[in-house]
């Protein structure tokens, strides 16, 4: 099976994955690209928030590991699967995702906008980034020349904040 086929196989088949959100995992993932999109985002970002969940595709029972209070790390998981099929502009955002979201997270604002699953997920996550995290993570963003692993978590906020994006899935022939 081709890696478009696979992907396409995994959002048909897991879209009942929830991880205590409003939406469907292949829903967030289908609006958080649409945004994207909408927002002129490069083909490569547009790709990476289509994706930037995958991991959890791959975790065996990611419910289940929320109950037990246990992180998958599915941005890496996603990642290091992806990076055999995409270039970095697509899975560096991947990678960095869950970072970002613990950067923007120093924000109460930011922080307290987030639904009670992401809440959850960002204290298996390990919390907000403290100061050296923060500065390490800044550090990482420069040196590659990329903001994508935020833009994500921006662009996923919108879409799980608001759970009433319409959207229309289509395969090509």
């Amino acid at each position: 099976m081709s890696i478009l086929n696979e992907i396409i196989f995994n959002f048909e088949n897991n879209n009942k994955l929830y991880i205590g959100e409003k939406v469907t995992m292949s829903e967030h993932m289908l609006q958080t690209a649409m945004l994207a999109e909408k927002n002129n985002s490069s083909n490569s970002l547009v790709c990476a928030c289509l994706l930037h969940d995958y991991g959890h595709f791959i975790v065996d029972d990611p419910d289940m590991m929320v109950s037990k209070s246990i992180d998958a790390n599915h941005e890496l998981i996603g990642y290091d699967y992806l990076k055999n099929y995409f270039i970095p502009a697509v899975t560096e955002p991947i990678k960095l995702h869950v970072d970002a979201k613990r950067f923007l997270c120093r924000d109460k604002s930011y922080y307290n906008q987030l639904s009670t699953a992401s809440k959850t997920s960002l204290k298996l996550q390990g919390n907000s980034m403290n100061d050296e995290e923060a500065k390490n993570f800044q550090k990482l963003k420069q040196k590659l020349y990329l903001d994508g692993g935020e833009l994500i978590r921006e662009i996923e906020f919108q879409g799980s904040s608001s759970g009433k994006i319409k959207f229309i899935y289509r395969k090509n022939d």
